[in-house]
C-alpha cells in the first residue's frame, strides 16, 4: 500500500484545488463527520481529493513525490553522499552485502539502497555524479521518511548521456521543540520530551527478509518475501516504554535501531531475547528509573485512543545539559 503523508496530501490538494488550509480542514472535518468518525482525516483527504479531481499520486520523477510502497520507481538526482559497503551474514551462512548513498534533486533528497550486485556499483559512486534509476522501490526508513531500494530488476545508469541535475534541494526537518507531555499534541510535526522510565515491555519480534529487510509472509511452514520469494527469516522487533515527566506519561514506540540505543544492546543481544525471554528482565532491571531525551513524531494510537510518539532519536539524559538548558530558561 502507497502511504502518502497527511501534510503532502493536504498540500497538494490545496494546490490543485485552491483551497485555503481553513478551507480545506474544514471540509475534511466535514467528511469525517459525515462518516460518523470511522475513517481517519487521511481516509478523508483521499476521498475528497477523488471528489475534486486532485491526483495525489503524479509520475514526474521528481524524488518529492516518491512515497514509500510505490514500485517500479524512476528517478535522477545528484549524488550527495555515499556510504561504506558493508557485508554480512545471513541465517543460511550465507554472506551478503549493502551500500547506500544520498541522491538529490529540485525538490529533495532520498537514500538509496543496493544489495548484492548493486552494493558494488554503488561503492564506485563519488558525490556529484549524476545518477539514472529504473525498477527501485520505496519504503518507509526508520525516521518515518523513505528511502529508495535496489533489487535484482532494478537499473542504475552512472552519468547517462543528456541528463544534467542543477541546484540540489536537500531535506529538512522540522526542529524539535521541547514540550512537557502534557502539551503535546497530534498536530505537533516532530517533538521532544524528557522523561524517566517507568515502563518497559519486552519487544515483539517480527520476521523479515535478509535481503530487503520487508516483513515475511508465511505459507504452507515457509516464509516468503514479495521481492524475493522463499527464503529463510530474519528477524526485527518493535518495543514499548513510559517515559514519565511529571506532568503526564507517555507511551514511546521504538523500531529496531531507537530500541537499540535504548537499551545499549546489538541486534544480537537483541535477537537471543526472542527464545530466551527471561534475558530481558535484566535489560529491564538495568533501564527502569533512567532518564532519556526522545526525540519523534507524535501518532493518535486508535487501539488505545491515547497519543504516543514514534521515536526517531533516543538520547540518554545529560544532567549538565538539562541544567544549562534550565538556567538559560530562567535568565
Amino acid at each position: 500500500m502507497i502511504r502518502i503523508p497527511f501534510e503532502d496530501m493536504c498540500a497538494r490538494i490545496q494546490q490543485k484545488a485552491g483551497l485555503s488550509a481553513d478551507e480545506l480542514k474544514a471540509k475534511i472535518d466535514e467528511k469525517m463527520a459525515k462518516l460518523s468518525g470511522f475513517i481517519s482525516k487521511e481516509g478523508a483527504a483521499h476521498i475528497l481529493a477523488n471528489e475534486l479531481g486532485v491526483k495525489l499520486l503524479e509520475n514526474s520523477g521528481k524524488i518529492k513525490d516518491i512515497f514509500p510502497g510505490m514500485r517500479n520507481v524512476e528517478t535522477v538526482g545528484k549524488v550527495t553522499n555515499v556510504y561504506e559497503l558493508r557485508e554480512f551474514n545471513r541465517q543460511d551462512g550465507t554472506k551478503g552485502k549493502v551500500a547506500s548513498f544520498v541522491i538529490g534533486d529540485d525538490s529533495g533528497s532520498i537514500r538509496v539502497v543496493g544489495w548484492g550486485n548493486h552494493a558494488d556499483t554503488v561503492s564506485t559512486l563519488v558525490a556529484s555524479n549524476t545518477v539514472k534509476i529504473s525498477g527501485a522501490y520505496s519504503r518507509e526508513d526508520n525516521r518515518g521518511g523513505k528511502e529508495l531500494h535496489l533489487n535484482d530488476s532494478s537499473r542504475l545508469i552512472i552519468n547517462p548521456a543528456g541528463v544534467e541535475i542543477g541546484e540540489v534541494k536537500t531535506n529538512s526537518y522540522p526542529k524539535a521543540e521541547r514540550k512537557q507531555i502534557k502539551d503535546v499534541t497530534v498536530n505537533d510535526p516532530v517533538v521532544e520530551i524528557l522523561g524517566t522510565v517507568v515502563q518497559v515491555f519486552e519487544p515483539r519480534f517480527f520476521e523479515v527478509c535478509p535481503k530487503c529487510s520487508s516483513r515475511l509472509k508465511q505459507f504452507q511452514e515457509k516464509w516468503n518475501c514479495d521481492e524475493h520469494k522463499e527464503t529463510l527469516p530474519d528477524y526485527s522487533y518493535v518495543m514499548n516504554i513510559y517515559l514519565d515527566d511529571g506532568s503526564e506519561n507517555m507511551r514511546v514506540v521504538l523500531f529496531k535501531n531507537q530500541a537499540e540505543h535504548l537499551l545499549n544492546k546489538t541486534k544480537e543481544e537483541m535477537i537471543e531475547t526472542r527464545t530466551a525471554p527471561e534475558k530481558f528482565e535484566a535489560f529491564k532491571t538495568q533501564l527502569l528509573g533512567e532518564q532519556f531525551k526522545i526525540i519523534g513524531k507524535p501518532k493518535h494510537n486508535v487501539f488505545f485512543d491515547k497519543l504516543e510518539l514514534v521515536a526517531n532519536v533516543v538520547l540518554k539524559a545529560n544532567a549538565e545539559e538539562e541544567l544549562a538548558r534550565l538556567n538559560a530558561v530562567q535568565s
